[in-house]
């Protein structure tokens, strides 16, 4: 059969149809008798193993005959040993089955029907990859990638002349699918005596299984072996010379062959070549073990005797060494404790600036943290050097670990200054996992554009608390936010033009360019057919659809005055951080989910007053592509060199505030029962932690274990009655000196109303208290006590900033003890409340508002949205983050106000309503002087300047 012919029979690896493999449907033709234990097929570059041999036993007239009971007696046993490993395999995994695949040159069938039998006995699976006679290197390395990468191989076999197997080919085979034991790795680990990752040569055992059936014990005794320069000669000399006996090597001298025999208690033939020694040569007893190599690059076929023992041993050890790969790599799919190395921090005084202390510490390869926090290579998709996605079959693989504690990171209102939620949320797994060693994971949003160009020029955390490089992290970081961007463009593209194509077209020139006519045949695509359900028509053929169908179909009618997607047309913006689709890919808990969350999108209604949605718009799948990589966490590190997934990043004041469902379940099982996932909620409690409550909890099914409550001395100052604080503007003295009474008053104010809120949750509060260098020992001492005696678990000073991990050791000791005690979580309400009651029950439990009140236009959005269905949706409020009421220059904790609704939208796709508060808006502007002033490129250097 030509290779060509070989190719269209069958173009990919297969299995019999007994596998329990997944998702191997079509099978090639079976080769052999034992029609349901092999397959065959031919390859465009495959990689073999060398020294394919024609093994048997051979015994001079003085020799002693070994190739009967002793050489069965030894198949048996590995047999038997391996078929009982088989079991123990399949009881603990059923859907496995190991497979070996066998790569060699031209399509003799003889060396595969030996294989077959000791896989028949055995229960493992062979695929015959046939490369064409006349093969190029190039070929064989890409059949051994191919083969690498898939997992349902477990053992490849290069059955390849020795010629072939060049430095290339055999680095390029993965050690652990090594199972003849000829890589580099294999055969130091074999000379090291490091056997508990490797293999070794199933021809090199089970020569040396003959010797011992021969003439125990073995040592002292002298091994003659003849030819065999290669590997597989190297690794039986190093078991021979383990086991106590002597090498001796001849290739092919006969100056000194014959004397070497005299002196040898056994001839093992590993090469080809004529010889001839007179029986009298041998000494008495002496065992001959022939393997004479009958694969050579002509046209000589090979044969290989089906009476020869060592050939079935060495095909019973081969096939035990494919059973051992199988169960090393379900082992490695198991959770893996860490083997955290942290980096060593050497704080100065005065502290330098942020991204000088970023630039002075060199972080850990990202493949080399993600294994040190138990993530496999194929896991991982690097971006550089310092950053990698993360693959979601992490959660597959680890689906029965159990989850770590969950600690959530709010504050009280802040300042506009911000009160460093994110750097305490660095400081602590500093300090949990550099200093305590303890596994922890922090789970952070990414940073849009407008407040890194805008007010905060970074949001990496700061000091010596932060995420590096701070560059990477502030910038573009893996592209998240762009591919968001280009997805909102594209569905306002895509609403513009059947916009136009509908006022511009008839009924029956759209249907014919919505279907068209491909080879005489018209079709509806999967996504239309969606749109057919959504109508109620119940049809599959596109010349079956009535006039009036046609039209319902074509015709999605969008009303231009209830747009709900920015376009061309509507002549405004949203930021992206804001956009639906972010807050889809922070809810999120799978790709498929994601899917179908971007497919309910609603992007506007119909003159009818019916939802339409990116479905209807048939944009939905490509949406899904678009955002198909922004789906997976990126894996960073803090300063100290600990784990951090930065993802997703919507705004907690106009969006939900959190960082992705799918991040902190990735790191939940990572951590391991004992560990701690750290994640911060934006803005304040009131905001940031509520939605995070009743928004993101609700989507996860997670449940926290702790509230890190963070506060600032010269915020709760500013509740206690202190003046103003602008950004960029010079503190007034009231922060800077000690002032005991307005820092009393803002614990008594906003702090305890904070902590409070956290307790409508039922979680334990511990008080992180970020300490500046102007604040004084009295004022710290006087938050921990009144933070505590509010109902607070504890309540710690906080340097993180000045000393890292270290000067957070005291609040991750008190999140580890609060950790450890009982929590009794529960929602702030029922969802199935009516919308109004949902939004006053938030407005006063947790702002304190008196009541709300709804304007007209929201009232007729909540009729709307609930004769749509979309009642039972949790509460997304878009509200001012600078104060618990929606007036934010009302500080501590206001009470006595209504609380103004004047529109309410909705987020269908992400799963929530939003209503709009007082003088909320969805597109914040930039302050006069942004700090794009500053932030500049060094055209020499490469360097960023401005950050801060």
């Amino acid at each position: 059969m030509k290779l060509s012919l070989i190719r269209s029979a069958c173009s990919g690896l297969r299995v019999h149809p007994r596998s329990r493999a997944g998702g191997w449907t079509r099978r090639c033709p079976t080769v052999g008798p034992a029609a349901g234990q092999s397959t065959f097929r031919a390859a465009s570059d495959a990689t073999g193993r060398g020294t394919s041999a024609k093994l048997g036993l051979h015994l001079r007239q003085q020799s002693r005959k070994t190739d009967g009971s002793e050489c069965a007696a030894s198949l048996r046993e590995v047999v038997q040993h391996t078929k009982d490993a088989m079991d123990v395999l399949q009881r603990r995994n059923p859907p496995i089955q190991p497979l070996l695949a066998i790569v060699q040159a031209g399509e003799d069938d003889s060396l595969l029907e030996i294989n077959k039998k000791m896989a028949g006995k055995i229960g493992l699976n062979i695929t015959q990859i046939c490369l064409a006679k006349q093969f190029s290197e190039d070929e064989i390395v890409e059949e051994v990638l191919k083969l690498n990468e898939d997992p349902r191989v477990h053992g490849i076999y290069l059955h390849l002349p020795s010629a072939a197997l060049t430095t290339r080919v055999l680095e390029t085979l993965k050690p652990e699918k090594d199972i003849d034991g000829i890589s580099d790795l294999n055969i130091g680990r074999l000379v090291r005596g490091d056997l508990s990752k490797g293999f070794v040569s199933p021809l090199a055992s089970a020569v040396l299984d003959v010797l011992e059936k021969h003439d125990a014990p073995l040592e002292g005794k002298t091994v003659l072996l003849v030819g065999g320069e290669g590997r597989v000669g190297s690794a039986l000399q190093c078991l021979i010379e383990r086991s106590g006996m002597v090498a001796l090597k001849n290739n092919w001298n006969l100056e000194i062959l014959q004397r070497q025999v005299m002196q040898s208690d056994a001839v093992v033939l590993l090469g080809g070549g004529n010889i001839d020694i007179l029986p009298t040569c041998f000494r008495p007893g002496a065992a001959v073990i022939h393997c004479e190599p009958t694969l050579e690059s002509d046209d000589h076929a090979f044969e290989l005797s089906s009476r020869s023992g060592i050939g079935y041993l060495t095909a019973a050890y081969r096939a035990q060494n494919v059973v051992r790969s199988c169960s090393r790599w379900i082992q490695g799919q198991q959770y893996r404790p860490w083997r955290l190395r942290s980096l060593k921090l050497q704080p100065l005084t005065p502290v330098p600036s942020d991204i000088e202390i970023s630039r002075a510490q060199i972080p850990k390869p990202v493949n080399q943290l993600a294994e040190e926090v138990g993530l496999l290579p194929e896991e991982l998709e690097a971006y550089g050097r310092s950053k990698a996605k993360v693959c979601l079959s992490l959660l597959d693989r680890l689906h029965t670990q159990p989850d770590g504690k969950y600690v959530l990171v709010a504050g009280i209102t802040p300042t506009p200054l911000g009160e460093g939620k994110s750097t305490v949320t660095i400081g602590l797994v500093q300090a949990l996992s550099a200093h305590l060693s303890l596994n922890s994971f922090a789970c952070l949003r990414q940073p849009s554009q407008g407040p890194t160009f805008g007010v905060k020029g970074g949001a990496a955390g700061g000091g010596y608390a932060q995420v590096i490089p701070m560059e990477e992290f502030n910038l573009h970081l893996t592209g998240d936010i762009h591919a968001i961007t280009a997805a909102n463009n594209l569905v306002a593209a895509a609403i513009d033009a059947r916009m136009l194509h509908e006022a511009t077209q008839s009924d029956k020139a759209l249907f014919n360019r919505l279907v068209p006519s491909v080879n005489g045949v018209r079709k509806f695509s999967p996504i239309q057919f969606s749109r057919l359900q959504r109508l109620g028509i119940d049809k599959t053929n596109p010349a079956s659809l009535t006039p009036e169908e046609v039209t319902s179909f074509v015709r999605l009618d969008l009303d231009p005055s209830k747009i709900t997607c920015q376009t061309k047309n509507t002549t405004g913006f949203d930021i992206a951080v804001a956009s639906e689709i972010m807050a889809i890919l922070a809810l999120a808990d799978s790709l498929e989910d994601m899917k179908n969350r971007l497919a309910r999108m609603v992007v506007g209604t119909s003159r009818s007053g019916q939802p339409v949605t990116t479905e209807d718009l048939g944009v939905s799948g490509a949406l899904t592509v678009l955002m198909k990589d922004a789906i997976k966490p990126t894996l960073m590190q803090t300063l100290e060199g600990t784990p951090v997934f930065v993802h997703a990043g919507p705004f907690a004041n106009i969006a939900h505030g959190n960082s992705s469902v799918l991040a902190d379940k990735l790191a939940l099982k990572l951590v391991g029962r004992d560990g701690f996932v750290v994640t911060e909620a934006g803005f304040g409690a009131d905001i940031g932690m509520e939605k995070f409550f009743n928004i993101k909890c609700r989507a996860s099914g997670l449940r926290p274990n702790v509230v890190v409550l963070v506060a600032t001395i010269r915020a709760l100052k500013m509740h206690g009655g202190g003046p103003n604080v602008s950004a960029g503007a010079p503190l007034p003295k009231e922060y800077i000196d000690e002032n005991l009474s307005l820092v009393a008053a803002g614990c008594h104010s906003n702090l305890k109303k904070q902590i409070q809120i956290a307790h409508l949750f039922g979680i334990p509060v511990v008080v992180a208290l970020n300490v500046f260098k102007t604040d004084t020992q009295a004022e710290i001492d006087l938050v921990c006590e009144i933070a505590k005696g509010c109902g607070a678990s504890d309540a710690v000073p906080c340097n993180h900033w000045a000393q890292g991990g270290r000067g957070s050791i005291k609040l991750a000791q008190a999140v580890n003890e609060a950790a450890s005690r009982p929590s009794n979580f529960q929602f702030l309400y029922n969802i199935e409340m009516p919308i109004a009651d949902k939004i006053r029950t938030i407005a006063q439990k947790v702002y304190g508002a008196d009541d709300i009140e709804l304007s007209p236009a929201a009232k007729d959005k909540i009729d709307y949205y609930n004769q749509q269905g979309y009642g039972l949706l949790p509460i997304c409020m878009a509200k001012t983050h600078l104060s618990l009421s929606h007036m934010p220059d009302k500080k501590g904790a206001p009470t006595g106000f209504v609380l103004p609704i004047r529109d309410v939208r909705a987020s269908i796709g992400a799963g929530f309503i939003y209503p709009l508060v007082g003088t909320m808006s969805t597109m914040p502007g930039l302050p006069t002087r942004p700090c794009f002033y500053d932030i500049d490129l060094d055209p020499v250097t490469g360097e960023i300047t401005g950050l801060f």
